[in-house]
């Protein structure tokens, strides 16, 4: 099973668990912090993957950091995942946590790319537009890359619109040296 799909099943476990008494957002903050927290401190991830330490230390010192601070059910949550050797996915759980999250708010996520530093009114004008185009929600969020030359590259789940500059130039490219496939 790929890492993603493990991803997504224990994301979706998660959900569910969170679900029952409407503890959903609570939750993807949760696993929003712990999967930064993994994915951003070396030392805890470390901490997760030596052999050195035990599994009854992690899930000690797991337990003990967020006693007080997370339902019981995240933390047994956590243990599980411990026991199952997959601290590796949590940041990939709380990727497909957080698209749960969004999926049931009705909205999309959007990474919009500029050859410039989006001033406000770009920023609402391209989240204006999105929103109009996909009926939902969307929460942007800007990148910006000079190579792309002119133009805008904006991804949103799978989808890919690409009216970059560059990507301009290349299609004319194409067309101005091949004829159907062959080399002029």
């Amino acid at each position: 099973m790929s890492a993603s799909a493990v991803a997504r099943n224990y994301a979706g476990t998660l959900f569910e668990l969170a679900a029952r008494d409407g503890s959903e957002a609570e939750y993807g903050r949760l696993i929003e912090e712990i999967g930064d927290l993994y994915a951003t401190v070396p030392d805890f991830q470390r901490f997760l993957e030596v052999p050195a330490v035990s599994l009854f230390e992690k899930k000690e010192a797991i337990q003990a950091a967020l006693s007080g601070r997370a339902p019981d059910l995240f933390v047994r949550f956590l243990l599980v995942i411990l026991d199952r050797h997959r601290q590796r996915a949590i940041p990939g759980i709380a990727h497909a946590y957080r698209d749960l999250l969004d999926e049931k708010a009705g909205r999309v996520r959007a990474t919009v790319t500029l050859p410039f530093e989006a001033d406000d009114r770009v920023r609402s004008e391209v989240v204006s537009a999105l929103e109009r185009r996909f009926e939902r929600e969307v929460v942007p969020e800007f990148h910006e890359d000079p190579k792309i030359l002119g133009g805008v590259i904006i991804r949103v789940g799978d989808e890919l619109l690409d009216a970059s500059l560059r990507r301009q130039l290349e299609q004319m490219r194409r067309e101005l040296y091949c004829d159907g496939g062959n080399e002029k």
